[in-house]
């Protein structure tokens, strides 16, 4: 994950990785306002339920819920507005190509700051369907039995 190197974790999408098959994750930047920085320092953020469009050639994610500033009295803005996602024009291009062509779609898998700056970590996912999902419980399972088992054969 690109966010765990180098920078403090804000919050991480955990719905995101059971609904969906992460295909490909890539950094972006986020375009917020003083008062939102100061939520997100203070963790106050939920990226549950939140996605990623392309609108007029940008991309704009929505649904990300960034609770108002305490101390922000007029400066607060709608907890959850659009919010422009700062990536490079060939990136967007791919981006487009991928969830036109092949029925991806964009969800944001964390936050993070990277250097003082506030960065997505977004994902290129496929849905699961039930039997996806059974499947991993399954196999999650069936690794901690394994995991469970070699620890008592060592002892």
């Amino acid at each position: 994950m690109a966010g765990q190197e180098s920078g403090k974790v804000i919050a991480v999408n955990r719905k995101a990785r059971h609904d969906y098959f992460v295909i490909e994750a890539l950094e972006a930047g986020l375009a917020l306002v003083g008062t939102e920085v100061k939520s997100l320092r203070a963790g106050e953020v939920n990226l549950k339920d939140a996605w990623v469009e392309v609108e007029n050639g940008e991309l704009y994610v929505l649904g990300m819920h960034i609770s108002p500033y305490e101390k922000g009295n007029i400066f607060n803005r709608d907890p959850v507005r659009p919010r422009k996602l700062l990536v490079h024009r060939r990136e967007l291009r791919r981006l487009q190509e991928q969830q036109k062509l092949q029925g991806y779609t964009l969800i944001p898998l964390q936050l993070y700051f990277k250097r003082g700056k506030v960065k997505v970590e977004l994902g290129v996912c496929k849905g699961k369907k039930l039997y996806d999902k059974r499947a991993d419980a399954a196999a999650r399972d069936a690794k901690r039995e394994i995991d469970r088992a070699m620890k008592d054969q060592r002892r």
